[in-house]
């Protein structure tokens, strides 16, 4: 059941909660919706960073509503389970289940299930791309655009920037290195598509993508790899880098958030046929 919340951070912005069932326990899902004006919205499904192990969905407050506010989209914010009590596939299991459940009501929220974006941030970038491929593999969700915040994609952690060489990074080796055996305690997962997409080897048939890294973040090569790795999958696919932001910091970065409304906004416009006129109606 629906509570409205406190709108503080976002006056113009109904926000409520649901709790879904999950891939392994009931999950809580956040809803950031504009007011109402007749316009049929685009979904953004959003995923909060913390490493696999933490993090919560007032984390991705800024985000959400800069996103649904900015965009003027339906943003669906998930709370996925955590490891280690929740290792992998559960997260990206969840993620599904919340794309599901946002199909299921769109037309509820005057939402269209054809244009669907999922964004994300450290974990939650690695989580929203591996949505994106397997509703690609399974057929039954379309998803538009992918905008990914400094992901985490590589748990074989072979292509960090050298740390000597990065100054007032926020994330560092060892914590990086914990979150990916918390969340990948069997070796065999940390080459699985859905957990490391850097090591995929079919990334053609993903959504355009946007990737945004920043310059002091040790993970700021793996980004730019992948973001490589997607153009010359066929994947149209922007990447830009954050000067003066960090790891953590890139969740809330004004830039890389203004990058992400921008994106969205041509990705998931509506495309009306030659000679329309007005917007779509839901009952069509």
């Amino acid at each position: 059941m629906a509570t409205t919340l406190d709108q503080g951070l976002a006056p113009r912005l109904c926000i409520e909660e649901v709790r879904i069932a999950g891939h392994s326990q009931p999950i809580m899902l956040r809803s950031y919706r504009p007011a109402p004006d007749g316009t049929v919205l685009p979904i953004v499904l959003y995923f909060h960073g913390g490493g696999f192990t933490h993090g919560t969905l007032d984390d991705a407050e800024i985000a959400a509503a800069t996103i649904a506010r900015d965009t003027q989209a339906w943003v669906i914010s998930v709370d996925y389970s955590l490891a280690p009590a929740f290792p992998f596939p559960a997260a990206p299991e969840d993620a599904y289940r919340a794309a599901q459940w946002a199909v299921a009501n769109a037309r509820a929220q005057r939402a269209d299930p054809h244009r669907i974006g999922v964004a994300g941030h450290d974990a939650g970038g690695n989580l929203a791309t591996c949505l994106a491929a397997i509703a690609r593999d399974r057929g039954d969700i379309e998803i538009s655009a992918q905008a990914l915040l400094a992901p985490l994609l590589d748990p074989s952690m072979t292509r960090l920037a050298d740390e000597r060489k990065v100054t007032g990074s926020d994330m560092g080796m060892c914590e990086c290195a914990r979150s990916y055996r918390a969340y990948l305690p069997n070796a065999s997962q940390r080459l699985h598509p859905y957990a490391a997409p850097l090591e995929s080897r079919r990334l053609a048939g993903l959504p355009p993508a946007l990737i945004a890294s920043a310059e002091h973040d040790l993970l700021h090569i793996e980004a730019e790899k992948y973001a490589g790795e997607l153009i010359a999958a066929g994947v149209p696919t922007e990447v830009t880098r954050h000067c003066k932001a960090s790891h953590k910091g890139l969740a809330t970065h004004p830039g890389a958030l203004a990058d992400v409304v921008t994106f969205f906004r041509k990705r998931l416009a509506l495309v009306r046929p030659s000679g329309a006129r007005g917007n779509k109606n839901l009952n069509d």
